[in-house]
This record gives C-alpha cells, structure tokens and sequence, in this order.
C-alpha cells in the first residue's frame, strides 16, 4: 500500500448559478520516502488538491488513504502523519509568537518530547534565533522556520505548496537543497506543488500535470520533461526558461481556458490543441499508458 492514496477525488464549489469542479475524479498515489510535484497553471486544482489531502477540503466522491488510514476532516494528532509548508512564510508565521512558541506548537499538542534548538539545527538556524520573533528573520529563514514546524514530528509525508514562491533565487536553491537533505535524513515523502518548472525538475522523483481540476499527465519525472505525451504538458514544458530559449517566448496554446462551469465529457484541452478530432470533444477520454507514464489523451505525442 502507498503512503498516500488518492483515488477518483471529486471536489466542487457553487459558483454562480452552476457548480466548478476544482478537482474532477483525480487519482494518484505517493510513496514512502519520494517526492511527486503536482504542477499547472493557477487555478488547475493543485491547492484544493493539497488542503483535501490534509483534510481541509471534504471530497464530494472518491477517497483518501494516508499511511493506511482514510482521511476525513483533521483529526488530533493529524501533523505526526503530514506537515504543511505554505506559499508565503510572512503569512503562515504568527507575528506574535516567538520561534521557539511556533515550533514547539506541533510538538506541544502531539505530547512529543522533540527539542526546539535541535529542530532549528536541523534546518540550519541557530538556536538563539528560538527567542526572536517572525519579523526579525530574513524571508528565507522565516520559510527554514516554517519547514522546521512540518518536520519537527517527523511525519512520513509533508506536503509543500509553491514553499519558494516568495524567496529570491539565492534563498530558492538554499530550500530545494534544505527539503532534499531532510528527506535523506527523515526518510519522508513530499508532495510538492508549484508552477515553477525548474525547481521541480530538480527535486521530484515523479510529475503530475493538471489541466482544468484533472490530472492530464503523470509520470517519471525525466520522461515527462523530455518525452510528454499529452499537448498541454508540451506546451507547459515549452514555455518553462531555458539558457537555449533565453529572451525567446515560446508561442501560446490557441484558444482560451474551458469555462469550469460548463465542461462537456469531452477533453478539457480540446479548444487548444494542435491534435484535436472531432471525437476529442464528442467522448470521454480514455487514459493511454507508456509504461509507467500515463496521459489522459486520445491521440497522445509519440
């Protein structure tokens, strides 16, 4: 059994006078001890996708399987089983709070006996900074903070939402190689979204490519970098910066985003696609595999 199981997830909202399905009978699972990175453009579904693995967001239909035990709704003891990092550690921090008070948080309500100054060690801060407050860290030892809470519990899987989004390139590549060593170390998995190509490449073992609240595309992640299958992860993959591609914008999928009130059987991606048929629009899309790689496409690049 894997460590996450996500399977047929359907989450929608009212909206208006109709109802978007954020997530559409979405599947995907995660081992121990691997990183799988959920990328797409804003709004595709990857934060509901996120909040209802931690039990924020009740599903519609479907289910969720974390180390053996259904997810539904949080639970006490829930962050000895998943940590959280978010987007912004400017946000995610109590500005009233000390160092030391928003690390010990998880700690404290689990009963654990972990030691604050080692988890601030262990994320490369040192231990008088338990006494300061949020305001009087940098952004990228705010988010070291950040990190030090999901982990302080040693929980088996920690999801990470876009955790360098706001961080300068320099205290980017500082996370990526910090999330990578705890990995080594804990032995955790991580379920890591972003929109940021590049630094997905480097830290995730396998790729899943949402379009429209469905998964479209997932795969090893060197295969679906260098080989997609489905159109829309072409074109995602085209327009990520390259040092060949530099000053050079790739040319924009034709046609417009499906309006997510009004979605027909048919492929999502249909009115963008260079490889439309008729019976793209008109039938379900059956899911075609290439060996562990697996596109919801009917005519998938070869």
């Amino acid at each position: 059994m894997s460590l996450l199981e996500v399977r047929n997830a359907v989450v929608s909202f009212r909206a208006g006078d109709g109802r978007i399905r954020a997530l559409d009978d979405v599947s995907l699972n995660v081992e121990k001890g691997e990183t799988i990175a959920v990328v797409g453009e804003s709004g595709c579904g990857k934060t509901t996708l996120a909040r209802s693995v931690l039990g924020l967001q009740r599903l519609d239909s479907g289910s969720i399987t974390l180390d053996g035990k259904p997810v539904d709704g949080v639970k006490a003891g829930q962050a000895a089983t998943v940590g959280m990092v978010w987007q912004d550690p400017f946000a995610s921090l109590d500005p009233r709070w000390r160092i030391k008070d928003i690390v010990k948080e998880p700690v404290s309500l689990a009963r654990s006996n972990e030691n604050v100054g080692q988890v601030l060690r262990d994320v490369g801060l040192d231990e008088g900074m338990a006494e300061r407050y949020p305001h009087q860290l940098s952004g990228g030892q705010r988010q070291r903070v950040a990190i030090g809470r999901a982990l302080a519990l040693r929980p088996p899987l920690v999801i990470c939402d876009e955790p360098t989004a706001a961080l300068d390139l320099s205290m980017q590549a500082q996370v990526l190689n910090l999330l990578r060593d705890l990995q080594a170390s804990i032995g955790c998995a991580f379920l890591y979204i972003s929109h940021d190509l590049t630094t997905v490449r480097f830290l995730a073992d396998r790729v899943a490519v949402m379009y429209v609240g469905q998964i479209v595309e997932f795969g090893p992640t060197e295969d679906v970098f260098n080989r997609p299958m489905h159109p829309y992860t072409a074109a995602l993959m085209a327009s990520a910066p390259t040092l060949d591609r530099l000053g050079h914008l790739p040319d924009p999928a034709e046609g417009e985003v499906p309006d997510p009130r009004s979605l027909g059987i048919g492929c999502r991606f249909a009115g963008r696609c260079p490889r439309v048929e008729d019976i793209c629009r008109a039938e379900k899309v059956p899911p075609i595999d290439r060996g562990a790689q697996v596109a919801l496409c009917r005519f998938p690049i070869e």
